[in-house]
């Protein structure tokens, strides 16, 4: 076997691996306001619903359907915090061309204008993805909250 071949359970592992990569470009663009990092993450009729972990911190967050509506709504309401994004324990199942992904994503937010606050989250991100030529994109994206820590008014923060 030369070094560039595969063997099926590489391309396998491979795939596992870039659809974990799609929620870490997800992640990344949020946090470092990189939206086209972001939209190589998502497809362009993406569906989020962040509603059930907002619903446990006592706000509503609509569920926003499209990229470029997804875009502006977390570019408007997360425009005056700094974020951090962790990804951890992703387990990963794949069907051909789709896939589902489940995984925890810690969330801290921060205030710009008062980094003394924060607001942090455990989150449980379900997702599901499909491949689109040679990269895996969200498809699907609901998040809810295990644990949640500090100033819940960070996230009204104008």
């Amino acid at each position: 076997m030369s070094n560039t071949a595969l063997m099926p359970s590489d391309l396998h592992a491979a795939d596992r691996l870039a659809v974990v990569e799609a929620l870490y470009r997800f992640a990344a663009g949020i946090d470092k306001r990189d939206w086209d990092l972001f939209a190589s993450a998502i497809a362009e009729d993406v569906v989020s619903d962040f509603g059930p972990a907002a619903a446990k911190a006592g706000f509503d967050y609509p569920v926003i359907q499209g990229r470029k509506n997804l875009i502006a709504a977390l570019s408007a309401s997360l425009g005056t915090l700094d974020t951090t994004h962790s990804v951890s324990n992703p387990l990963v199942e794949i069907d051909g061309d789709t896939a589902r992904l489940d995984a925890l994503v810690e969330a801290q937010h921060v205030p710009i204008s008062d980094p003394s606050r924060h607001y942090l989250m455990k989150n449980r991100y379900d997702v599901e993805l499909a491949r689109q030529g040679d990269v895996w994109v969200i498809t699907r994206n609901t998040v809810d909250n295990v644990w949640r820590s500090g100033d819940v008014s960070v996230m009204s923060v104008a």
